[in-house]
């Protein structure tokens, strides 16, 4: 018995541990398998949560994005310059139309719908046959930003065939009213609506806006529900730039400009910029060559084209080229139009005023370098005036010197030309200077007159605007205001000048000197008649290349300057015929220019007794008056009068009653003889004299009204162009204007 029961215990002690080997076992395999099931769920819940919600959301609805409508950019008179014109965009869903495809009574096919899309749409059948494909997509897009006649076709289309699966959504295509017009300033989108150059991309968060979307819910076929399943997030239209730019002065500035680098050749283009004196408004800016914003990617410039097309350069480095702005993105040295900040510093300092007087041999020696003056057999004795209306290399040298490196270093820095104008435009250079413990006696010497150093044109500009408008120096800008969509001003632009460099002392006197320039010295062809205009020539070396960059600064009026422009044009041709100086090649475009902006802008003309007697005048209508009567009234309006025939009663006249004419013309009446009614052929004017202009133009039967260099005594005063074009045929009595200017001048 006893041993029955031991064997018992044993059974029952070993049958306990296998049951305790038992749950433990069972209980280590359910935590494994508990274990392995949480990795999975965290896997699923937590690390791949966002993808299968929209693998879920994908199944169970359709987003579609609404697009804000991008901010529109006006210029400072309200024009538009770059607007959000309403488009539509065409895309398919591959998953629907091959269901639809499965369907007997489907009347399109792939090939069918994709040759009629292809065709409207300018996509290759290739391409939407390949988007066709991908069933696993609902979402493919075929062209972007159709345009509404385009859309309706497409429509058309669809419904004709009664196709399922492609769509058309509401989008916004970008336009540029004005094409070319400030291309570098505004800057242009890619094609997905996002800012990529200019204004576009600098602004690119306040332009943009805040899209919206429509999620719409899908049955368990793909359905699309009814619209109470439908939830709309409303899209938020991007900020207006209200800009500083004026279209008129931009025009004018493009215009001429443009003429000019062609004219010369321009082997690196030329830019431009026309500033407000009192703010630093930027009321134009220009780089040359320009493009197209509707059609940017396309090169339209002739030389550009001609480099691609020869293999010398690629398609994508000509597009950089004209994408590139000038005025801010590239450095070049300012030679002599440096020299109103040398002046306006030794001035300040005390180290020259206006009875100062200076000699010049041709050349000065610094630090044992020979650096030569522009003219080399010298200018002799001058007062500070003619130093600075001559241009003179050594006087200027003499400025500097006396000013001293650390002082002369000082006044570049305060002028803002160290770090650059901070204009809000991107890419914007630094200069390039000699570091200021490196400053030598020869690097003053050299920098005094513009040379061996390099600075942006805007740079340049808002310091040379301090220099005239009282010592102050602002920042330039382009953009005035932001805009919200309701109108509110978001963002106003501070006019506070960032400081004071010069004393309004000192500005006057450098504003004296800078007139002198234009009315006396080698700026004298940036005469306006009926202006006061202060200025300076620039003419820089570029290294041992033997090219140059000429340029020339004015400003207007010169006793009280409302607006300043620069104009620079990098390496222009030597076999024009006019010596390549800022002075015989830039000035006269810009009294081009300050004639057309100064009276648009409400700056009134002043003129002399002598610019009164040739200033435009109305013609009288004298036809039917006694030959005494007819003649009294041309000569009180100050007219020459030539009186063709022997009758006593005037039957005809050239220029007509009405027309408007020099008032220093002669008007041709005719008693009883027949008027001339053939055309009258333009000679050529270019190169002669302003008597044998004249000359050549009355004998055509033509009337001249000179601009440009009116009142130089130089003997070299010619005909620089003509606006109507040698062999053309006229009307009797047409006014021809012709620009007088000195094609020998140095700077």
């Amino acid at each position: 018995m006893a041993e029955n029961r031991r064997k018992s215990e044993n059974i029952r002690r070993a049958n306990r541990v296998i049951q305790t080997r038992t749950f433990v076992l069972m209980l280590v395999l359910g935590v494994a398998v508990f274990l392995v099931l949480a990795l999975k769920l965290y896997q699923l819940q937590i690390k791949q949560h966002d993808y299968y919600q929209s693998k879920a959301l994908d199944q169970q609805t359709r987003s579609t994005v609404v697009t804000a409508s991008r901010g529109t950019i006006y210029d400072r008179n309200g024009n538009e310059l770059a607007v959000s014109a309403t488009a539509e965009t065409v895309f398919l869903s591959p998953k629907e139309l091959a269901e639809e495809l499965e369907k007997p009574e489907t009347k399109w096919t792939k090939e069918s719908l994709s040759a009629g899309l292809s065709q409207l749409l300018g996509v290759t059948q290739e391409s939407i046959l390949e988007q066709m494909e991908r069933t696993y997509s609902q979402y493919e897009v075929v062209k972007l930003r159709v345009d509404e006649d385009t859309a309706n076709a497409v429509r058309e289309l669809l419904n004709d065939n009664e196709v399922h699966g492609v769509y058309l959504e509401t989008d916004a295509k970008r336009y540029y009213p004005y094409g070319s017009l400030a291309a570098h300033v505004i800057g242009f989108v890619g094609t997905d609506n996002t800012g990529l150059y200019g204004l576009e991309a600098q602004y690119e968060e306040e332009l943009q806006g805040q899209t919206g979307l429509v999620v719409s819910a899908k049955d368990n076929g793909g359905n699309a529900l009814p619209y109470e399943y439908e939830q709309y997030y409303a899209s938020h239209n991007g900020d207006d730039l209200v800009l500083t730019l004026d279209t008129n002065v931009q025009y004018y500035l493009e215009k001429y400009v443009k003429e000019m680098a062609d004219q010369f050749e321009a082997a690196n283009g030329a830019t431009g910029i026309v500033m407000d004196v009192k703010t630093g408004g930027v009321l134009g800016m220009v780089s040359y060559p320009n493009y197209d914003l509707n059609n940017y990617s396309e090169v339209s410039d002739a030389r550009l084209k001609a480099a691609i097309e020869d293999g010398s350069a690629s398609l994508a480095d000509q597009q950089l080229r004209q994408w590139r702005n000038k005025a801010l993105n590239d450095t070049y040295e300012p030679g002599s139009t440096f020299k109103i900040l040398t002046l306006s510093a030794a001035l300040e300092e005390g180290v020259v005023d206006m009875s100062s007087t200076f000699e010049c041999s041709g050349s000065i020696t610094v630090m044992g370098q020979t650096i030569h003056c522009s003219n080399t057999s010298g200018h002799g004795h001058q007062t500070l005036k003619e130093a600075t209306g001559n241009s003179c290399n050594p006087a200027f040298i003499n400025c500097g010197l006396g000013l001293g490196t650390d002082t002369f270093y000082e006044y570049m820095r305060s002028f803002g030309l160290l770090d650059g104008s901070g204009i809000d435009l991107a890419g914007e250079a630094t200069g390039i200077f000699m570091a200021q413990s490196d400053f030598s006696q020869l690097d003053l010497a050299c920098y005094a007159f513009g040379q061996n150093f390099n600075v942006t044109p805007i740079s340049l500009i808002a310091a040379q605007a301090a220099c005239i408008n009282g010592g102050y120096l602002y920042q330039p800008h382009v953009v005035e205001q932001i805009r919200d969509s309701s109108g509110a001003v978001v963002y106003q632009h501070d006019n506070t000048p960032l400081r004071q460099v010069v004393s309004q002392q000192t500005s006057a006197m450098a504003r004296e000197c800078l007139e002198y320039v234009v009315s006396d010295g080698g700026g004298r062809n940036g005469q306006v008649k009926g202006y006061r205009i202060g200025g300076k020539t620039g003419t820089a070396d570029k290294g041992k290349t033997g090219d140059v960059v000429v340029s020339f600064v004015a400003f207007a009026p010169a006793d009280d300057p409302q607006i300043i422009m620069l104009i620079a044009m990098d390496s222009p041709a030597r076999d024009t015929g006019t010596y390549p100086s800022g002075g015989a090649m830039v000035a006269p475009v810009a009294s081009k220019i300050m004639a057309e902006i100064l009276p648009y802008l409400g700056i009134e003309p002043t003129y002399t007794a002598e610019e009164l007697m040739g200033a435009d005048t109305t013609v009288p209508y004298v036809v039917g008056m006694t030959r005494e009567e007819a003649q009294q009234r041309v000569k009180d309006r100050g007219f020459g009068c030539q009186i063709v025939g022997d009758g006593d009663t005037i039957t005809d006249q050239t220029p007509a009653g009405g027309a408007i004419i020099p008032g220093n013309a002669t008007v041709i009446l005719y008693a009883g003889a027949e008027k001339a009614t053939e055309l009258c052929t333009v000679p050529n004017l270019l190169g002669r004299t302003a008597s044998e202009a004249n000359s050549l133009a009355s004998n055509a039967g033509l009337i001249l009204r000179f601009t440009g260099a009116t009142n130089s005594t130089s003997g070299s005063i010619v005909v620089l162009n003509q606006d109507v074009e040698a062999g053309a045929q006229v009307e009797p009595g047409t006014v021809i204007s012709v620009q007088l200017g000195d094609t020998s001048l140095n700077d």
